[in-house]
């Protein structure tokens, strides 16, 4: 995933909250991914106009974490949801 490629959810998939487990989850067709805190704070930030550098850059601004280091996590954590087809790549 390069810097400038621009993160969404596609037709289908959505966050929600799951009250009985009082966790978020990605819920795509036929399947629930149950997020911990850091990846509901990535998914927070595609809204599909923002590209892989901005969303890193306010992860790293929020956490107080280095720009280089947060930019290689999302990207690892977003490709793999775009293997399982739960994200999208512009």
């Amino acid at each position: 995933m390069k810097p400038s490629d621009r993160p969404r959810l596609p037709r289908g998939v959505r966050l929600h909250h799951d009250r009985v487990r009082d966790t978020p989850v990605l819920l795509g067709p036929e399947v629930a991914l149950m997020l911990d805190p850091i990846g509901k704070a990535v998914l927070d930030e595609i809204d599909g106009l923002s590209d892989l550098a901005v969303i890193s850059h306010r992860l790293a601004e929020r956490y107080g974490a280095p720009v280089a280091t947060v930019a290689e996590d999302v990207a690892e954590f977003l490709e793999g949801l775009a293997a399982r087809r739960l994200v999208e790549v512009r």
